[in-house]
């Protein structure tokens, strides 16, 4: 029997089993090859949590605590009027009265009064309050240290023996500059030399057998016959800053015979720190801790679906509303601040006037079109910036769909000489948070963040950008922001979906605001912000 005289259901089969192996012999070795060349991405975890390392030491404070018990056995003398100098940097309050009571010395001679600020809380909680501050000043140096604060002392590979960093000293202040040491062999003279320039030297002790000249200058020179004396004196240098400026450094130029060296000694004062009371000392008050930011712009249905999603899970946490629709709807509620500015000032200006006041330790940012669910879980994120050094840590936000974003971004910068530099913006993150399954480092995270307010006021949102911005919040914050990404605290998104004939005036107007075309003037504007603002030549991005 041929073929075509088989009944057309057979004929179908013979067609189909020659096709099928057809289809394995090609898809074996794409499968293969596949397997073959894909490799996991090579992540490393780091650990990013606080570690106990104790109260930093202060070197103004702790005056002449750098002395060796190797030089024990030198005799030496104490300067009272220099050593005067250094535990001068102590303060203390005090009342200072004029000699003259009269009306007009007062402008010339202000009284000073003294307030002891532990007068203001009562007896019952002042340790209570004591510990909570001792709590978050220790995480506060915590995120402020780096190794660059540490002292470094740099051994004698060169005779020279000295600080390589961590020497610091308040503007106009002085202290004894560690470290300084000669290593030289036998010789009939021992001879140091330092050379400042924004301070002068002196020594808080004369050791015996030292010549010292330069007291009071720039530059001071010692010499000894013997190299323990010289050593011992070395360990008396005072420095006094004499140039004022808040934060600078001063190269000091180290010299013997025919070795020289050089170090800073940085001249800044201390970061003033920020401390937050949340009134609890167990457990995470999210009312407490955690200010709710957005901004919204004709989209009052929306925004009273978020207050009212928000309410179901945190019922008393603060919520600031930045406003900057045509003809503003009150919006009223236990808890809320609703802010009105100029109609369509623009969207970093509204996020500029809502961070701006939050007076909780954090904020959680948020759009005014977001759904909070089960699964928007703020104390997560409190107990991420809580026992890491972020500054910022971004959740996941869910559409109606299913699909959940992060929108977590790597970002760089490349040199580019006088015509501007290159920046670079990839999907992806740096590594993962040791401690924490599901987060990450990254530089750039989705709308829904929660920061530490005071880092968010410090890099700002620029309110140039009016309408299309996001990324250009975590540009600015390129080397002042540590940012993570969690993706397991999560939030609803609003559909979307909406036929184009149903659509409102108020929702075209919106359309029209916040999608711009590409040939709008405000994409235009964006592009010479960033060449001359950011200084970028060109952008890349995936």
């Amino acid at each position: 029997m041929k073929t075509g005289d088989l009944p057309k259901p057979h004929r179908m089969r013979l067609y189909r089993k020659p096709l099928c192996i057809l289809l394995l012999v090609v898809t074996i070795p794409v499968v293969f090859l596949v397997l073959l060349t894909w490799t996991p991405k090579p992540y490393n975890a780091v650990d990013i949590r606080y570690r106990a390392r104790g109260k930093p030491e202060s070197q103004v404070e702790n005056g002449l605590r750098f002395l060796s018990q190797k030089y024990a056995h030198v005799p030496y003398t104490i300067k009272e009027d220099v050593v005067r100098l250094l535990t001068s940097n102590s303060c203390q309050c005090q009342n200072v009265d004029n000699p003259i009571n009269l009306p007009f010395i007062q402008k010339y001679l202000p009284h000073v009064w003294a307030h002891s600020f532990e007068n203001v809380y009562n007896v019952s909680e002042l340790e209570g309050v004591k510990r909570r501050r001792s709590q978050e000043y220790q995480s506060f140096i915590e995120r402020t240290q780096s190794p660059a604060d540490l002292l470094v002392v740099a051994k004698a590979n060169s005779p020279l023996e000295y600080p390589t960093q961590g020497v610091e000293v308040r503007p106009l202040q002085s202290i004894v500059v560690p470290g300084l040491s000669l290593q030289a062999s036998s010789r009939d003279e021992y001879r140091v030399n330092l050379t400042a320039t924004l301070g002068t030297f002196n020594v808080a002790a004369e050791v015996h057998g030292v010549k010292v000249q330069g007291e009071g200058e720039m530059h001071l020179s010692l010499s000894s016959p013997r190299l323990e004396n010289l050593n011992r004196q070395l360990e008396f240098i005072v420095y006094t800053n004499t140039r004022f400026h808040p934060n600078t450094a001063d190269t000091v130029l180290l010299d013997t015979d025919g070795h020289q060296a050089s170090f800073t000694i940085k001249v800044r004062y201390s970061v003033t720190p920020r401390l937050y009371n949340s009134g609890s000392e167990e457990g995470y008050n999210v009312s407490a801790l955690v200010t709710i930011a957005t901004k919204t712009f004709l989209r009052y249905d929306k925004l009273r679906d978020l207050i009212e999603s928000i309410r179901k899970f945190y019922p008393t946490v603060s919520i600031i509303i930045a406003d900057d629709s045509d003809k503003p709807e009150k919006i009223q509620g236990p808890f809320i601040e609703h802010y009105i500015m100029p109609f369509g000032k623009g969207w970093f200006a509204g996020r500029n006037l809502a961070i701006s006041q939050v007076t909780t330790k954090y904020v959680l940012w948020v759009d005014d079109d977001f759904i909070f669910t089960a699964n928007t879980k703020v104390e997560k994120l409190v107990d991420v910036l809580e026992k890491t050094s972020l500054d910022l840590v971004g959740g996941a936000v869910r559409e109606v769909t299913g699909y959940t974003a992060t929108f977590r971004q790597k970002i760089s910068v490349e040199s580019g000489g006088e015509e501007g530099d290159c920046i670079h913006i990839r999907k992806g993150y740096h590594h993962d948070i040791q401690g924490f399954p599901n987060c990450v480092i990254t530089d750039g995270v989705i709308n829904f963040f929660l920061a530490r307010t005071d880092k968010v006021q410090q890099v700002g949102f620029d309110p140039s950008l009016a309408r299309a911005a996001h990324l250009e919040f975590f540009m600015d914050g390129l080397g002042k922001l540590h940012v993570g990404s969690c993706s397991d605290v999560i939030v609803g998104h609003a559909s979307k979906i909406k036929l184009p004939w149903t659509k409102t005036e108020s929702e075209k107007t919106y359309a029209k605001f916040r999608y711009p075309s590409s040939s709008d003037n405000d994409v235009k504007a964006k592009h010479t912000f960033f060449y001359f603002k950011n200084r970028l030549k060109c952008m890349t991005m995936d």
